[in-house]
């Protein structure tokens, strides 16, 4: 199918199940191209909000309900966690997951008793449908924030910033160094030192000049 830019009403990672239907084994792939949510991000580096992410993703109808196969392609804009300078690439992530139909939901409930407190809480973490539609965005964010590098580089071999002065070093070149630094209880005592030294500077030119 061609890729078309969607604007659902519900939301872009929102689709509509019912041209699937419940037939098991029946399979749909859509190819789908959706702007980024917010927030899909850490510290460093995240996927601008809006950024168009191309998706395709693949529909299958089991018996309890409908296992999403997908993969995204989404650019990434941040700093390098070693010399704060700004980068962009981009992220290629796969999920699966299965959304159960909305009655097994209420299923459950019917057959709960003091046992079922464990599979209630898992079942909580499940993804159901609302009626025929089906929201990707959760398992979506859930499969990109997981695959975004916690300390991304701008390069493999970043050498990262001066301790001294905060210039990267990669701009100011490997023979970068700074003078030793001078203690402040010594400060003083050099500047009377340099001091001196300008003065006999001066009086060995005076007497270069009466000696001329």
């Amino acid at each position: 199918m061609p890729s078309t830019r969607t604007h659902a009403p519900r939301g872009a990672l929102v689709f509509d199940m019912r041209q699937l239907g419940r037939q098991a084994g029946s399979a749909l792939t859509q190819t789908r191209t959706v702007p980024a949510p917010d927030d899909l991000r850490l510290e460093l580096i995240g996927v601008p909000a809006g950024a168009d992410v191309p998706l395709e993703i693949r529909f299958e109808a089991v018996s309890e309900g409908v296992l999403v196969t997908g993969t995204a392609i989404a650019p990434l804009a941040g700093e390098c966690a070693r010399c704060l300078a700004p980068l962009t690439s981009s992220v290629t992530v796969g999920f699966q997951e299965l959304y159960l139909y909305p009655e097994s939901r209420h299923d459950k409930h019917e057959k709960h008793d003091k046992h079922d407190d464990q599979e209630e809480q898992d079942a909580g973490e499940l993804y159901h449908l609302d009626g025929d539609l089906l929201d990707l965005e959760p398992a979506f964010r859930d499969a990109v924030v997981l695959a975004l590098p916690m300390s991304p580089l701008c390069r493999e071999d970043c050498p990262g910033l001066c301790a001294e002065c905060g210039e990267p070093l990669a701009d100011v070149g490997p023979g970068h160094q700074h003078d030793a630094a001078v203690d402040p209880r010594w400060a003083a005592l050099q500047q009377l030192g340099d001091q001196e030294h300008d003065h006999q500077d001066r009086r060995a030119g005076a007497i270069d000049l009466q000696e001329g």
